[in-house]
């Protein structure tokens, strides 16, 4: 697939976009050379490839490196019920929006 620069003015056209004419001709070098990326992709056979569930999924048994569950912040429960114009056992309750 090749885009010519008439293509690129219905795409800026559509996207409303104003596109100086250097602009338009180093976009439509751009897109082209990534198609062309595309295309070469495209090419290669895949069949018989089962695709993989995660990228590390090929090296073996990875432990991912997690941190800790610990909470770093203090509870503020009280401070933010404070602000509350309407609260019941430590809910905010709101109005009723749905009939």
């Amino acid at each position: 697939m090749s885009l010519s620069t008439a293509d690129i003015d219905r795409l800026a056209h559509l996207a409303r976009l104003g596109l100086a004419p250097d602009e338009r001709t180093r976009l439509c070098t751009q897109l082209n050379d990534f198609f062309g990326i595309v295309e070469k992709m495209r090419a290669v056979d895949t069949s018989g490839i089962v695709p993989l569930a995660h990228p590390v999924e090929i090296m073996g048994d990875v432990a991912l490196r997690l941190r800790a569950d610990i909470a770093s912040e203090p509870n503020q429960r009280e401070a933010n019920m404070r602000n509350a114009p309407a609260r019941d056992a430590g809910l905010f309750l709101v109005p009723r929006v749905i009939e």
